[in-house]
């Protein structure tokens, strides 16, 4: 049985070769890669190895980089610190996936999957990957945990128009017209939120695409904005330094 690993830490590889070693001596193990264009490398000049152990996040990229780049024609096995929640977006027809620090046991039930799956044997499916690559780059937040009287429930970043302080509290306000208060500064926020949807217009405000209803000129360079659901008379400006960044958001 042959075997590629594809792991920028070294003593990862290392430890991995290690008990690769302990579960089979038998086993061998072609090389150790450490990046996304020498694994391409790798299988453009080499015939495929028997199974592949691929770390997720690699110091050029992600490993499902590869996948766009070369044809990989044999199953794989995603090692990664990623906790365990974001790791069904792997499932591209791999083999199995491991989560560092990895023993032998786990080791020893991956490989047991892979040798029930020799019998169906099925290479990665592209378009799944390309969803998992979605998701690993996805850093922004995807909802917000809000009370509601005694209960606890969670509000989808889509569904929210915008955020704002009012008193020392920061609020965020759905399409429904909902209110509720969260735990987070607008400071905070900024860096929380995907900057192709948000757009932080104030001290007080950030707004989503969806809650801009008109922007208009205002005194001395200044644009007032119209948020869907505000009061036609509420003064909402953008100071001219920020004018031609709001008016290129908006353009996106």
């Amino acid at each position: 049985m042959t075997i590629l690993i594809i792991e920028d830490e070294v003593l990862a590889a290392e430890g991995l070769a290690k008990l690769i070693r302990q579960y089979d001596p038998a086993i061998e193990i072609l090389a150790c890669v450490d990046s996304v264009r020498e694994a391409v490398e790798w299988f453009q000049n080499n015939p495929a190895p028997d199974l592949a152990f691929l770390d997720i996040q690699l110091a050029d990229g992600l490993s499902f980089d590869i996948f766009e780049k070369t044809k990989v024609h044999c199953p794989v096995i995603f090692t990664t610190a990623y906790d365990e929640y974001a790791l069904k977006a792997f499932k591209v027809h791999s083999v199995d996936y491991l989560l560092k620090p990895i023993d032998l046991e786990e080791l020893s039930t991956a490989f047991s999957q892979y040798f029930k799956m020799k019998k169906n044997p099925s290479t990665p499916d592209l378009n799944l990957i390309r969803q998992a690559m979605q998701m690993m780059a996805n850093k922004y937040k995807n909802r917000f945990i809000v009370k509601v009287g005694h209960h606890i429930s969670a509000v989808a970043t889509l569904e929210i128009l915008y955020f704002f302080t009012e008193h020392r509290t920061t609020w965020l306000r759905t399409k429904s017209l909902k209110k509720h208060a969260i735990d987070y500064t607008l400071e905070q926020l900024s860096d929380l939120l995907d900057p192709a949807r948000f757009f932080r217009l104030n001290r007080k405000y950030i707004v989503s695409i969806d809650a801009i209803e008109t922007a208009t000129n205002y005194s001395n360079s200044r644009l007032k904005v119209q948020l869907t659901d505000s009061q036609k008379n509420e003064k909402i400006l953008i100071s001219r330094e920020r004018v031609r960044e709001f008016k290129e958001w908006l353009d996106k």
